[in-house]
């Protein structure tokens, strides 16, 4: 994975990558309210704390960031 990459989250991004993670990646719910909640408390990206706590594979979470570039 690319740390480098660059990306802005803004608020009308926000629901659009939840339809993405419930979507194409298939995340359920409860792992989506997960990452949100502690993406929120910590004040880290979503996409990191999905993978920090084992919610979405490495892929996964490169395919999140490919996502992001393009949103």
């Amino acid at each position: 994975m690319d740390e480098s990459r660059d990306y802005q989250m803004t608020p009308s991004t926000y629901p659009k990558l939840v339809q993405f993670l419930r979507e194409e990646l298939l995340l359920p719910d409860a792992s989506i309210a997960i990452a949100q909640k502690h993406s929120e408390q910590h004040q880290g990206p979503m996409p990191m704390v999905l993978w920090q706590y084992g919610l979405v594979t490495l892929e996964q979470l490169n395919q999140i960031y490919d996502w992001l570039e393009t949103a």
